[in-house]
């Protein structure tokens, strides 16, 4: 069953300036059609706590709300869709586990990696890194614009239709040649989340994007 996947992502993080429940108020605010929920620092309690709040923004605004890992959260609150941050989950079983309602996203550094999601019926992809990113480890290789480019070339030969996302360290003056690489979208976190003005930074996303 083909899902509605936004072009832009917005990831939320654990940060200073601004709580889980705030990013997503100013992100939905701001025109955001898709709010990726990830902390990974609290437990079942806290996150439902969050999750409920945020479930509510994103009712009143239309917008799709996916959780980062946490499956064992499904059907305990009003969530669309998960992020599976493992590379090496069997997403045959995923679906199997959550259903063919639920959006389920994978992330992968390689194509062979973004084929294997394909085959295994994931709905979309966040592919990276392109840059050096503050919100995760950076332990594999730079993927940059050559990378982004070569990726897609082989996609389209092979015929798989995936819906990529360029992940990563992508700032506001990477997004309109990321676009040009052929990538479907772009996910973006800190870029947004620790501007100045995260509402003028989400708005300047989305504008290049589309």
């Amino acid at each position: 069953m083909k899902k509605f996947i936004e072009k832009l992502h917005f990831i939320t993080h654990d940060i200073a300036q601004h709580t889980h429940i705030e990013q997503a108020q100013i992100a939905c605010e701001a025109g955001a059609k898709w709010v990726q929920y990830r902390c990974l620092t609290k437990d079942d309690e806290s996150l439902l706590k969050d999750i409920h709040a945020i479930a509510e923004i994103c009712d009143d605004w239309g917008a799709t709300l996916i959780v980062t890992n946490h499956i064992h959260l499904n059907r305990k609150a009003d969530i669309q869709g998960f992020h599976i941050e493992d590379m090496d989950a069997d997403f045959v079983a995923l679906r199997e586990q959550l259903g063919e309602d639920i959006t389920i996203g994978g992330s992968s550094n390689t194509v062979e990696g973004l084929i294997r999601l394909a085959a295994e019926g994931a709905d979309y992809a966040g592919c990276g890194p392109f840059s050096i990113t503050t919100t995760k480890p950076n332990n594999s290789p730079l993927l940059g614009l050559s990378g982004y480019e070569t990726i897609i070339s082989i996609l389209k030969e092979k015929g798989i239709d995936l819906p990529v996302l360029a992940v990563g360290g992508v700032k506001l003056e990477d997004v309109a040649k990321l676009m040009e690489t052929g990538i479907f979208g772009i996910a973006a976190s800190s870029a947004i989340n620790q501007a100045p003005d995260m509402k003028t930074a989400y708005e300047d996303f989305y504008n290049e994007i589309m």
